[in-house]
């Protein structure tokens, strides 16, 4: 038994659910009002048969134990199998001494930063210091926050002394180094050590789980530079992979799809007091990929840059969507629909002040942000002379293309350059000439081998290798769910990008669909499999292919426990097939050599176009099970409508796959009589 199956063996998922959502029975099933939207007629049910739960309303989600855990909580897959599994009491997966001892001292580093706060917290509240009384006054009348969000953001004050907090640390049993390694105090080049902040407003740094990490300190008085000072970088604090109040923000963020990145933290700070939980700050001069990903498009599919409204705010806010292009255009190219906009605070320099004097104004500020391409257009327009030459005007151009074509639909991509040459008064067939110009994106994934080359040696024992498999010829017959489950998963594993293919296709589906939810074809996901193992394998490949650290291989290597590898090792065997091989042999020379470019690149469209009919017919499934999960609901009362809208736009959605399914076949078919007569 796999862990992720033990720990849905020991964890009833009503049980589970229940400690924070009131659920009541009802027949079958159990019901209550949507944890994650709100509403007054309950259409969240949990099947304790199925160990599942679904949203009927407006979230149209649900999954299994893990999938609510991780939704809940926003954590990744990983984060739930160490919290689901620490609960349970399953060992998720032995720990070397080295990864123990390593992640023995990240916690001790943590909870050094988490007795730091209380430190600063404690002395911001102390009356009888004269300096406190001064910080927390300026905290409340100057800056403008409650008690209520001082508390909830554990904000401090450093006092002006050299050794305050070392001297209360080391009474503590830390040590001096511990202290230097996690930011707290600093060595000089003499060996003394002292305290690394004073005399300053101390704002605590959380990760997106919660646990604190470091600290934002901003200067008390005019003349202490910098205004802000963070902790060093450390093995917890990594500012360009933080987005500072994420962890409060998350809930807001999921339930909206969008998500506002402001410049400071306390920016940020001011709008979830007033109620705007959707805002996170960014750690930096300017948005980093790492940043990006930790919102976008795990929960947000809007982000709303609300950066300052300066000079220097205008020029992050063009870093930041430099970086936002390549991230769409290196990782995520052909499957990732997130928008991008531009939030300008009128009469203000900060969003800060502005929710400060006109905090009922800001949700219309924010659907008013412009899109990128009007944003960056005027930026470069305005930089320009009253009369630019027509060399000026292609400079300014060929510095846009790059933003402005980061589109992965081609409407938007044609109405970006149509504004461009409006506004810059050039042919737009010059245009289209100067983007074909521009450079290919490249995927940020574990690299292809040539195609005339042998896979490389790997050494005995490396328990994946990434190989490009033949086509099974399975259109005769429909395999079982089991079988293309199984197929599915090989085909991804070995051909990575082909995940584009298929939501490619879903979203062209989607689009036919009449208004009212697109969830029917949403993304291919854990959702299309029925198998817990499968699901587990399908959410480390969304894992694995969503981040660009280590290489796709490499990362399955250091994430998948010993009984997902040997499940995904049964995946990969397929006797029937002579190009196929168990996980970790490679490719024999003789057998390799023999596959020519040509016939190699056929096979690999081949994979794409069965593939892709594997996944329609898996969600074909899906939506037939959620057409059962209806029928356990009363349609009655608010939400009959609602309910009867879903079933309708699942039989619509099987209507459309139904008929693309059809055409591939007779595509095949027409192709294989081609191939035949010549």
């Amino acid at each position: 038994m796999s862990a992720v199956d033990e720990i849905k063996a020991k964890l009833d998922i009503v049980a589970y659910i229940q400690r924070t959502v009131p659920l009541k029975r009802a027949g079958r099933v159990y019901k209550a009002p949507c944890p994650f939207h709100n509403e007054r007629t309950p259409s969240f049910v949990v099947n304790p048969d199925t160990q599942s739960w679904r949203c009927f309303g407006a979230c149209a989600e649900g999954g299994d134990l893990f999938k609510f855990a991780m939704k809940q909580n926003g954590w990744s897959f990983r984060e739930a199998l160490e919290e689901l599994g620490r609960m349970a009491g399953v060992e998720v997966r032995p720990q070397t001494p080295e990864q123990r001892d390593y992640e023995d001292a990240n916690d001790r580093l943590r909870g050094m930063i988490k007795t730091a706060a209380d430190f600063f917290h404690e002395h911001l509240l102390d009356t009888a210091n004269s300096a406190a009384v001064r910080a927390l006054k300026y905290t409340r009348e100057k800056r403008a926050l409650t008690d209520e969000t001082i508390a909830k953001f554990q904000i401090g004050y450093a006092p002006a002394s050299w050794d305050a907090l070392l001297s209360t640390l080391t009474n503590m049993g830390y040590s001096e180094n511990d202290l230097v390694l996690a930011g707290l105090v600093r060595r000089n080049e003499e060996g003394r050590v002292y305290d690394a902040f004073r005399s300053r407003l101390m704002i605590p740094i959380r990760d997106e789980r919660g646990r604190m990490v470091g600290f934002g300190a901003r200067a008390l008085a005019a003349e202490d530079n910098p205004k802000y000072l963070n902790s060093p970088q450390s093995p917890i604090f990594d500012k360009s992979k933080l987005l500072f109040a994420l962890n409060f923000a998350a809930p807001a963020i999921r339930e909206s799809e969008t998500v506002v990145i402001v410049e400071g933290y306390l920016d940020a700070i001011q709008a979830h007091q007033a109620g705007y939980g959707n805002i996170v700050a960014q750690m930096g001069t300017a948005l980093t990929e790492s940043q990006i990903k930790l919102v976008a498009p795990r929960w947000a599919t809007k982000v709303v840059l609300a950066l300052d409204s300066d000079a220097a705010g205008q020029n992050a806010t063009r870093r930041s969507l430099e970086v936002a292009r390549a991230t769409l255009q290196a990782d995520y190219a052909g499957r990732l629909g997130v928008e991008f906009r531009v939030l300008s605070v009128p009469d203000a320099k900060d969003p800060d002040d502005f929710i400060r004097e006109n905090p009922q104004m800001w949700p219309q500020i924010v659907e008013a942000a412009i899109p990128v391409a009007d944003f960056v257009i005027g930026m470069e327009a305005d930089a320009l002379n009253e009369n630019p030459s027509i060399q000026e005007r292609e400079a300014a151009v060929r510095r846009l293309l790059p933003i402005l074509s980061a589109s992965e639909d081609d409407l938007y991509r044609s109405s970006n350059l149509q504004k461009l040459a409006i506004r810059f008064k050039l042919q737009e067939r010059d245009l289209l000439m100067w983007m074909s110009d521009q450079p290919q994106p490249t995927q940020a994934k574990a690299p292809r081998q040539p195609v005339d080359e042998p896979p490389p040696n790997f050494a005995d024992g490396d328990p994946l290798v990434v190989l490009e498999p033949a086509a099974p010829k399975i259109r005769d017959i429909v395999p079982s769910e089991t079988d293309m489950e199984a197929y599915c998963l090989r085909a991804l594993f070995t051909q990575p990008d082909a995940y584009y293919a298929i939501n490619r296709k879903l979203r062209e589906l989607a689009a036919q669909l009449p208004g009212g939810s697109k969830a029917a074809l949403d993304d291919f996901s854990t959702e299309d499999f029925s198998r817990t193992a499968y699901r587990v394998l399908m959410q480390n490949f969304e894992d694995a292919l969503a981040q660009d650290e280590i290489e796709f291989v490499e990362y399955l290597r250091q994430n998948l426990d010993d009984s997902l590898l040997n499940e995904l090792d049964a995946i990969m065997l397929d006797q029937h097939e002579a190009y196929a091989l168990r996980v970790g042999q490679r490719l024999p020379g003789d057998l390799a050599a023999s596959i020519k470019a040509s016939e190699r690149q056929q096979m690999l469209l081949d994979i794409n176009a069965e593939l892709v009919e594997m996944a329609l017919r898996l969600r074909e499934r899906r939506l037939s099970r959620e057409r059962q999960e209806l029928a356990y609901l009363e349609i009655e009362g608010e939400n009959a409508v609602a309910l009867q809208e879903l079933a309708m736009s699942s039989l619509h959605a099987k209507r459309l796959i139904d008929m693309e399914i059809s055409r591939q076949l007779h595509a095949w078919q027409y192709s294989n009589a081609a191939k035949r007569s010549q």
